[in-house]
């Protein structure tokens, strides 16, 4: 009678040893591929921590006054020129009046004082004493004062007049209004901000780290969280200098120095200002939009005709960055 024994299901030492291998493998794959991308995160120079800035422009009147007209709203864009709004001009109208007044009373009197010092400057010693000329001619200096004061006076009347009506400083787009017509406004207090909508720029916070490779010049690629589309841009400045805490004296002028570990050091952070080559007019900016920003290398960018040194040294002129409506 023939003995039938079962399969051996033992994995044979081959497969043994490719099963180890195979994961031997894919362990040091994930450890080179880790490495690699650590190596990409610490030294690439790139960052999330990206704003968008823009000049404002805060709209202060110079003289006082209830508001009158206010033909802007929020938000709106307005040219460089345009009026924002009108203060009461009533009184400094009655002001410019009173001061041509008192200017042509100046002058009346001017002229009457150096008539008698005149007169009295051709008598002779016999008529008038030289004490008398000499007096004459003084109060004739003090009239000449007095009317180039009254001149003054006409001339500041006259641009306090002409204040009453604010115009826009720059282009952009209005904000802040928390104004409206009948409002009194205060000499010095804002009323309103403009943006100024040719302004716009980038500042992008980079780790000490990596600064080595960032250079004025080199082309900067921005993406916007608000856009799905990719800007790029230019470097035109690097940051040289943020604050810092240890410098900052306590309540007695001592140094306060805050205690750290020497084992962990975090890599400080130093502002790289970016200007904008082109933005798509279906791209609204808006100062505070947050921005993922990473920077090529000249030599990488295909687009840029120049050389690494001279990218670090050509000027950058940038181009307006908004179509104005």
């Amino acid at each position: 009678m023939t003995m039938i024994h079962p399969a051996d299901d033992r994995p044979s030492p081959f497969r043994s040893m490719l099963s180890v291998l195979l994961t031997l493998s894919a362990l040091a794959a994930a450890i080179l591929l880790g490495w690699w991308m650590w190596q990409a995160y610490m030294t690439s120079s790139w960052t999330r921590d990206g704003t968008v800035r823009a000049y404002v422009v805060t709209v202060t009147p110079q003289v006082s006054g209830r508001i009158v007209e206010l033909p802007v709203k929020g938000d709106q864009f307005v040219r460089k020129g345009d009026l924002l709004m009108v203060i009461e001009p009533d009184d400094y109208q009655i002001a410019l009046a009173n001061a041509e007044a008192a200017v042509a009373r100046a002058k009346a009197d001017l002229d009457n004082k150096q008539a008698e010092s005149q007169r009295r400057a051709q008598l002779t010693a016999i008529a008038v004493s030289k004490e008398e000329q000499q007096s004459f001619a003084a109060v004739a200096d003090m009239a000449a004062a007095a009317y180039q004061q009254a001149l003054a006076n006409r001339d500041q009347a006259r641009l306090n007049l002409g204040r009453t009506r604010i115009v826009s400083p720059v282009n952009g787009y209005v904000t802040n209004l928390l104004a409206q017509p009948g409002d009194y406004a205060t000499n010095g207090q804002r009323v309103l901000s403009v943006v100024d909508s040719d302004s716009f720029w980038v500042d992008a916070y980079f780790e000490e780290s990596v600064l080595s490779g960032i250079h004025v010049g080199d082309t900067a690629r921005v993406a916007l969280m608000a856009y799905p589309q990719k800007l790029t841009g230019r470097v035109t400045g690097i940051g040289r200098g943020i604050a810092v805490p240890n410098a900052q004296p306590d309540g007695s002028g001592l140094a306060t120095v805050n205690p750290v570990f020497t084992w962990v050091r975090l890599a400080q952070r130093v502002p790289v200002r970016i200007v904008l080559d082109h933005v798509p007019p279906d791209i609204t900016l808006a100062a505070g939009l947050t921005a993922t920003v990473s920077i090529v290398a000249s030599s990488e960018a295909g687009e840029d005709a120049r050389g690494p040194g001279e990218a670090a040294s050509a000027p950058v002129v940038a181009p307006p960055v908004n179509k104005l409506p």
